[in-house]
């Protein structure tokens, strides 16, 4: 079957789709974002190549208008390069169709924003079951793999609370759940403890340590706090466009 009666059935493309793919999960080969043109011409990314493997954890810095942003978007399939290849599993994405990357979107990443993006009127259970009812999953099954994410981020009993009923850290723990129902690849957090406060965003990154530590979840992380940084393995850092730095914590493993 190819790639494109795949699509039509809901399936990814065919070749994402060998799990046994040991190379790496995101590969950047001098990738470039570019607005505009002549003397408007901006390089959100400028050349920029990096690898992310397989159970790593990488946070992602740079100040505003550094391209962590424009870099995140792409790896999460929202933005396309100007030029350059951005690898998923070993295919380029660049030659999916729009249906395909949405496919891998939903097959493939999960996403954890710093608004929680919750369903207001909807209970945490229901707020799990949406993404599983998208992959076409019964409900039976569907209830048992969302009940099962509420357990791992530490919320069982709380399932039939709305996020008006839960707190801010149990909100975002709530949008983790979400994140990781589907069993995805690739966790992108983008500022997920941005409306937090200090112990609340402390406990998060403790949940997504142990979500890497544990389940050998690969998690890539925007942040512009060095204290949040500090709980991944990897660093890269971003100014003007490119890779300015990348260097191991000392929190890994």
């Amino acid at each position: 079957m190819n790639e494109q009666a795949q699509a039509a059935q809901g399936r990814p493309p065919g070749d994402i789709s060998q799990m046994s793919y040991a190379g790496p999960v995101v590969a950047f080969d001098q990738v470039y974002k570019i607005y505009g043109k002549g003397e408007s011409e901006v390089r959100a990314l400028d050349g920029v190549s990096f690898q992310i493997n397989a159970g790593d954890f990488v946070a992602v810095m740079g100040p505003s208008g550094s391209g962590k942003s424009t870099c995140m978007n792409i790896i999460g399939c929202l933005d396309a390069p100007t030029a350059g290849r951005y690898l998923f599993k070993g295919v380029n994405v660049s030659d999916l169709s729009r249906d395909q990357r949405a496919l891998l979107r939903r097959h493939f990443l999960g996403f954890v924003f710093q608004g929680f993006n919750l369903l207001a009127r909807t209970t945490a259970l229901e707020n799990l079951e949406l993404p599983l009812i998208y992959r076409r999953i019964d409900k039976k099954t569907r209830r048992e793999m969302a009940m099962e994410a509420l357990r791992v981020v530490g919320l069982s009993g709380r399932e039939n609370h709305t996020p008006a009923e839960l707190s801010g850290g149990q909100q975002q723990r709530v949008a983790i759940a979400r994140a990781i129902v589907t069993q995805p690849s690739l966790l992108l957090a983008d500022e997920p403890t941005g409306n937090l406060d200090s112990a609340r965003s402390h406990e998060i990154m403790e949940l997504l340590s142990k979500l890497n530590h544990d389940n050998g979840l690969t998690v890539v992380l925007v942040t512009h706090e060095e204290a949040i940084a500090a709980f991944a393995r990897r660093r890269i850092e971003f100014r003007d466009g490119k890779i300015l730095r990348e260097t191991n914590t000392k929190r890994a493993g």
